[in-house]
């Protein structure tokens, strides 16, 4: 079966458009819908870069029906992995089960803005499959503590989440 979805693109429209514009996908019929998560737009003649987490949570509460998902967030340099799966975890209450957290190991335009260095591909995949194994685990419940060679928790838990992982 063959799905169609509907992109906001945070580079290229202002945050309430955004929004606006997804209510008139939902409206259309589009399947679901994904949103970039960049801090610069790709170019910088597009001209915005909204907050995606933000748009997403407006848009969780202008619509009723349409799926939304991150396409992608990269857990492992701008943002810790437990903050991502607390985010995740908050989205999908607000959305009634309709969010989907989609990840990824990044590219240095957006993650680079912290200061800290973009790291080789192989490191970034190392790091990347620590920061999933947090994600999953906190969503499995509990206080969690991890050491990973790249990333540690501490007593880390999800107070609200959804159902289902």
């Amino acid at each position: 079966m063959v799905e169609v979805a509907y992109t906001m693109m945070c580079e290229q429209r202002s945050p309430k458009d955004l929004v606006n514009d997804l209510i008139h996908a939902e409206q259309a019929g589009f399947d679901f819908s994904v949103i970039s998560d960049h801090f610069y737009p790709c170019l910088e003649e597009q001209g915005h870069s909204g907050y995606a987490w933000s748009i997403l949570g407006a848009a969780a509460q202008a619509t009723e029906r349409i799926p939304l998902m991150t396409y992608i967030t990269c857990p492992i340099v701008r943002y810790h992995p437990a903050i991502v799966a607390q985010k995740a975890a908050t989205k999908a209450l607000l959305s009634d089960g309709r969010f989907s957290l989609g990840v990824g190991a990044g590219e240095n335009l957006s993650e680079h803005v912290i200061g800290r260095g973009w790291p080789s591909a192989d490191i970034r995949h190392e790091m990347f499959v620590e920061a999933i194994e947090i994600i999953r685990t906190l969503f499995d419940g509990g206080y969690v503590t991890y050491r990973g060679e790249h990333l540690d928790v501490e007593d880390a838990k999800l107070f609200d989440k959804p159902d289902e992982r």
